[in-house]
């Protein structure tokens, strides 16, 4: 069945990924067209062959978006577009919370042996990706949370995430700088890190300060983030111990070097 010609095809596509069936938004958009309609009528003004009106329209009365009457026969009446879209996002975001508990918790049930990830490293794109990684991360410390990222990294992205962390976890952040009024909850450290790449007392080979962050947790799960600019970003995340042991070195080479300098 081709849709009236005067609906968009645009509008279809809205409704379908609001969670209606194509004959369901063609059911919908005609009723709002009218006010009340048999189910003979529908069929002729939604183009929605007789036969599936009315199973269409008891799914449009449940999804709340369409009143029926006591008459003999039922007049059908669409719910205000307001109201109607509200309904819909409501049911969406209910929708959507039940599916997280399910996953989550058979996300938690599945067995160490069968993840296998304590020796995979995960590529992350995209900064709310990566974000959400990160927050998990923080969520789910026990004793500390040790960070390594210039000012603008921490303030457009990660501070934020830190505010759930339990005060008995120790949090420490080494950055280049620090605006504004210092958390007593953190341990800060300032330090110059675009200097590192210039100076001789620079520990070897360092990530390059403007485009990466490096944040472990428990000295059990470590994230890299690159990429920063134009540059798409993406992250390197895993509880390996080989990664692990690289970010440890890592901060602790930065620290050390900060201290030596007088930092």
């Amino acid at each position: 069945m081709k849709a009236p010609r005067d609906v968009p095809n645009a509008l279809l596509e809205s409704l379908k990924s609001l969670g209606l069936t194509k004959y369901e938004a063609l059911v919908y958009i005609g009723l709002l067209r009218v006010t009340g309609a048999t189910a003979t009528e529908v069929h002729e003004i939604s183009g929605v062959p007789r036969a599936s009106v009315y199973p269409v329209l008891d799914r449009l009365v449940q999804k709340e978006l369409v009143s029926v009457s006591h008459t003999t026969p039922k007049r059908f009446d669409a719910v205000p577009p307001d109201q109607g879209v509200e309904n819909l996002m409501r049911r969406i975001e209910s929708d959507a919370e039940g599916a997280r508990t399910v996953l989550d918790a058979l996300y938690r049930e599945k067995r160490p042996e069968a993840r296998d990830s304590q020796e995979q490293i995960w590529t992350i794109y995209g900064e709310e990706n990566i974000r959400a990684r990160l927050a998990g991360m923080f969520r789910s410390a026990e004793r500390s949370v040790e960070v390594l990222a210039t000012w603008d990294l921490l303030q457009e992205s990660v501070l934020a995430l830190l505010e759930p962390v339990p005060d008995s976890v120790q949090v420490d952040i080494v950055t280049d700088c620090w605006k504004g009024e210092r958390s007593s909850r953190f341990g800060i450290h300032i330090l110059p890190l675009a200097t590192l790449r210039e100076t001789r007392c620079a520990p070897g080979k360092l990530l390059p300060y403007e485009s990466s962050g490096v944040f472990l947790v428990d000295d059990a799960r470590a994230l890299l983030w690159l990429g920063a600019g134009d540059e798409q970003r993406s992250a390197l995340y895993s509880e390996s111990a080989g990664l692990v042991l690289f970010v440890r070195r890592h901060i602790t080479s930065v620290t050390e070097w900060a201290r030596t300098t007088g930092q």
